[in-house]
């Protein structure tokens, strides 16, 4: 029985990771000052969890809005709608800021371009709502939190990145890691999906799942069926999806 696989024939070579991002940055960010931002990170992350575990609610909600957005910006991987579930559990439960509030304002995030971090900067003005605290500086505060873990750790591994991008024990984790960071990402949809009904009053008022909403199903699967087979961009599926709901409106609710 003939072999498959020719003598003269190789197995395809596995494709290396992008490299291009050492070509740009090894001048500025040396393997001395990624190694010295990450310490530092380091340092900061474990002075703020000692914080928080040490003097629970006795630290201004200033620093408490901080601290949980910074921790938010720290573990979060995945990005995208893996930040949303956490940050709900952030800002919620301590009651700085309603569930409807809180799928309100995600919904209206959806509706604008940019990252789902920008999520943090509406609610660290409504968590700061009815203190001393004035509100901008409660978005200003939420913004720096939130961006400035990843944005310190990029830098870091810029630095190390040259001495560990050959490294086949390095490759292998990051595959592993993009691999769970996928993986998060379906666990934080199918959260969402939980919670993506906002209701009136009550505990109805936190979100109910979108599956008891035959007309939300349907939205939810034409947005997805056409941005995946269709090649219909996120904008247009937000305002398509938007329509539906006026749709709705008009010919159940109103």
């Amino acid at each position: 029985m003939p072999s498959t696989l020719d003598s003269s024939e190789t197995l395809p070579a596995r494709t290396p990771l992008p490299t291009t991002i050492v070509s740009t940055f090894p001048s500025l960010i040396s393997w001395r000052l990624g190694t010295f931002l990450l310490v530092i990170f380091s340092l900061s992350f474990l002075a703020i969890l000692l914080l928080r575990c040490l003097l629970p609610g006795m630290v201004p909600r200033a620093f408490s809005l901080f601290s949980s957005l910074y921790l938010a910006g720290t573990i979060i991987f995945g990005g995208g709608p893996v930040v949303i579930p956490l940050l709900r559990e952030y800002m919620v439960t301590p009651g700085w800021v309603s569930p409807r509030d809180f799928l309100l304002g995600l919904a209206l995030i959806q509706a604008f371009p940019g990252p789902n971090f920008n999520f943090a900067v509406y609610l660290g003005a409504l968590a700061t709502m009815g203190t001393s605290v004035p509100s901008f500086v409660g978005a200003l505060i939420a913004f720096v939190a939130i961006f400035t873990p990843g944005l310190v750790i990029v830098l870091g591994f810029l630095g190390l990145w040259q001495n560990l991008q050959k490294r086949a024990w390095f490759q292998a984790i990051l595959r592993g890691v993009n691999a769970g960071a996928v993986g998060l990402v379906f666990t934080a949809v199918h959260k969402l999906w939980q919670i993506g009904l906002v209701g009136g009053h009550g505990a109805a008022a936190g979100g109910q799942p979108l599956g008891g909403d035959p007309w939300l199903v349907f939205i939810t699967a034409a947005a997805f069926v056409s941005g995946k087979w269709f090649g219909v961009n996120a904008p247009v599926a937000i305002l398509m999806g938007g329509m539906g709901g006026i749709a709705r409106w008009a010919i159940f609710i109103r």
